[in-house]
């Protein structure tokens, strides 16, 4: 009781020095027993207070993006993100990723990408295609890692099940190339544990012994519940055209176990990076072909090398029909190729194919086989065949507008430069991770694309900070140099466990705007943001 009493002093205290400076305090109850000290503070519309807030950013040079307002690809570029698998739950569309990490030889020089130092994945989300919101990363191995087996995380898949009346997410994974592992989580977004403890598929799992990579997951439930998984990779001496390397085996009802023996896909010039759809009674098998040569080769529709190739069948385990190719090698469209890995996903009506490029890596000047994932859309044709993707940099359009009335997660954006986002410690181990704008210095900023006021407008907008240094944040519409709508300042809030909110007037917008918003200062970390309507 003594401890409570003297933190409401010290809160008291915090308050009154605040209302000397012109800005008001309202105690947080439930914070005041939690580590994380959170404060309200509405700053002054005064015309006088926003003139000496904006001169922070007179002749402020704006960090150059590493992609084009008009350009949605890569998807973030506030990281690299590789082998992308989408999966759709509850309206959003949640994108899993192989999370790349820069390599460096003895000397410390950036070297190529071996994926030998990756251990996490990470996770992003939308509902409108454009406005990304970052979960961050999902710790599979290493210090962090919820597994005590698995040295590596490498190109997921994620599915969802009702089981015992509770919605339940598994995220299955390759331990490099020697097994697939699985998570599971009561959310999309994690927590994640290990329930089993070790790989679900090895080379021991019966009918695998061929397999020369045990790798490279993708997951199908069909519709009357049963569930599969394709899986596997690599090209025997000789054996180039049918490599024999694929297989699909059932899963259990619990999904974390399989039902009987893997079954052989002769998928032609087959390489890895199983994809798995269901189009109305038709099942689609997508994989990357092998770079092998093609001499001697014989048939139609031979693949070039690296590129993104499809078979169809009417049951999930074949027999299946090769019908040739859907996206070429990323090289073919961007100028640096590699390894090709995709998905494809059905979403608000539409389908979508994610896959990675070197689009990032070549923004920022870096050679080495690091990876960004990319969107466009897919086209079903009305027999049934898929139409060869024209991947670019414009990439998908906005299906949906932004709800500016409901908090959003800073780490929400189409487009940023010079940002990242980090990970908030938690106070318990199980407890949601939190994501926050941060590595922010002076002329970084975000865009939230297709913002709707509606009619009536917005009056305030309330923003989420944690500082350890004092800042300055400028909010414009429809462009860097547009209209500043707000100005807050951002008042050091002492470490990054307490946060601060900050509420301040909003000029009178309404209808549909991208909006920016565009830093000063640096030393914290934006967590949020809400505008309040009229």
């Amino acid at each position: 009781m003594e401890k409570r009493t003297h933190m409401r002093h010290m809160i008291a205290a915090v308050c009154s020095f605040l209302l000397i400076l012109g800005t008001s305090c309202e105690r947080n109850e439930t914070s005041m027993e939690s580590k994380e000290t959170s404060m309200t503070q509405s700053t002054s519309s005064s015309e006088s207070s926003t003139d000496s807030i904006a001169k922070n950013f007179e002749g402020l040079k704006l960090t150059e993006p590493l992609k084009k307002e008009d350009e949605h690809n890569p998807l973030i570029t506030q990281d690299y993100g590789a082998d992308p698998f989408a999966m759709e739950y509850n309206g959003r569309l949640y994108v899993y990723m192989t999370q790349d990490v820069y390599m460096y030889d003895a000397s410390g020089k950036l070297k190529e990408n071996t994926y030998g130092a990756i251990d996490s994945l990470r996770c992003i989300s939308t509902d409108d295609m454009v406005n990304w919101t970052d979960h961050g990363q999902i710790h599979v191995g290493g210090l962090k890692g919820v597994t005590s087996w698995a040295r590596n995380s490498w190109a997921p898949a994620a599915v969802w099940k009702k089981i015992n009346g509770k919605d339940r997410f598994f995220l299955y994974f390759g331990n490099s190339g020697g097994g697939i592992g699985v998570l599971s989580s009561d959310s999309p977004t994690g927590p994640f544990t290990d329930p089993i403890g070790k790989a679900l598929i090895t080379s021991q799992t019966p009918n695998c012994s061929g397999v020369l990579w045990m790798f490279d997951p993708a997951v199908l439930i069909d519709d009357d519940g049963k569930a599969y998984m394709y899986f596997g990779g690599g090209v025997p001496q000789g054996k180039e055209e049918h490599p024999m390397t694929a297989r699909v085996i059932e899963l259990g009802e619990d999904m974390i176990s399989t039902v009987g023996e893997a079954v052989v896909i002769d998928a032609p010039f087959m390489f890895e990076d199983s994809g798995i759809n269901k189009i109305g009674d038709t099942y689609y098998y997508s994989y990357c072909s092998n770079f092998s040569s093609r001499d001697g080769a014989k048939g139609p529709n031979i693949p070039d090398a690296g590129e993104i190739i499809y078979m169809t069948s009417k049951s999930p385990k074949g027999p299946w029909e090769y019908k040739g190719s859907i996206l070429k090698n990323p090289g073919y469209f961007f100028g640096t190729g590699g390894n090709n890995h995709h998905s494809i996903a059905k979403f608000a009506d539409r389908y979508y194919i994610f896959y990675h490029a070197s689009l990032l890596q070549d923004a920022l000047g870096v050679k080495g086989g690091y990876r960004s994932t990319n969107a466009n859309e897919i086209t079903v044709n009305p027999d049934g065949s898929l139409e060869p993707v024209k991947a670019d940099k414009k990439g998908t359009t906005q299906i949906k507008y932004l709800n500016p009335y409901e908090e959003v997660s800073a780490a929400t954006m189409s487009n940023n430069a010079g940002i990242k986002t980090v990970e908030e410690e938690k106070k318990k181990l199980n407890d949601p991770q939190i994501i926050s704008v941060g590595d922010i210095d002076s002329g970084d900023w975000i865009k939230i694309s297709g913002v709707d006021f509606g009619s009536n407008g917005a009056k305030n907008l309330i923003m989420q900070f944690a500082s350890e240094k004092s800042g300055a944040v400028k909010i414009c519409s429809d462009s860097l140099n547009g209209e500043a709508i707000a100005y807050a300042q951002i008042p050091a809030t002492g470490n990054y466990s307490s946060t601060i909110d900050i509420t301040t007037s909003v000029k009178n917008i309404t209808g549909v705007h991208d909006i920016y918003f565009i830093f000063s200062g640096s030393g914290y970390r934006f967590r949020s943001w809400k505008f309040e309507a009229k």
